[in-house]
């Protein structure tokens, strides 16, 4: 839903996600549907939120501290990032931080930046490993037990764009859309008190 609640408009493409855990580590897909598929960050940390991405938010503690934003956007770049605390806390963020083992890959079903009203969207799956989110929270179990409970939000960026000479250009002066799992009340991820609860579970028997 909008990043607002209730009050924001309700996001014009469906998005969805799944989570998985095994010993060794985290693991998501997501599917951001929509015929503007495109991006332009190619270096590893920039700022990818300038282009439409995908992001995860993870804090396994729950302390506010040290925890992990993670964006991806159409040609697979990433931003992996830790905060020491949010940035209305003073921050500050640690790009040098990566997260050792990170295997991510993207799916266009599509063209990439190429306007396309058959475009229908594109697919990312990332994994984490354990031993490198252990840096972010020592205090809790890695790997998980049944029943432990970490922060998480997931967040989608999305951009109004426009097409001159066959490409696409983002509509000046126009706010990003800022589309979310567990809404957070204003434009600001960076409120991990608001985010969701990744429960860990075993199936069913």
């Amino acid at each position: 839903m909008d990043i607002l609640g209730d009050e924001g408009p309700e996001p014009r493409h469906n998005t969805w996600f799944r989570a998985a855990w095994s010993n060794e580590g985290l693991m998501f897909q997501a599917w951001l549907a929509g015929p503007e598929i495109w991006a332009t960050q190619t270096e590893r940390d920039s700022v990818i939120f300038h282009d439409n991405d995908f992001e995860i938010f993870l804090d396994p503690d729950a302390d506010g501290e040290l925890y992990l934003e993670l964006e991806v956007n159409a040609i697979n770049t990433v931003w992996d990032l830790v905060l020491v605390r949010s940035y209305r806390n003073g921050g500050p963020p640690l790009d040098s931080f990566d997260v050792k083992g990170l295997r991510t890959a993207v799916l266009v079903e599509g063209e990439l930046n190429v306007p396309n009203p058959n475009n229908e969207g594109w697919w990312v799956q990332i994994q984490m490993p354990f031993r490198s989110l252990r840096e972010l929270a020592k205090s809790v179990n890695m790997p998980p037990e049944p029943g432990d409970r970490w922060k998480i939000n997931f967040s989608r960026v999305h951009w109004d764009v426009i097409t001159h000479d066959n490409r696409y250009q983002k509509v000046p002066n126009a706010p990003e859309h800022n589309w979310v799992w567990s809404p957070m009340g204003e434009v600001d991820m960076h409120l991990p008190e608001r985010w969701g609860e990744l429960i860990f579970s075993l199936p069913d028997a």
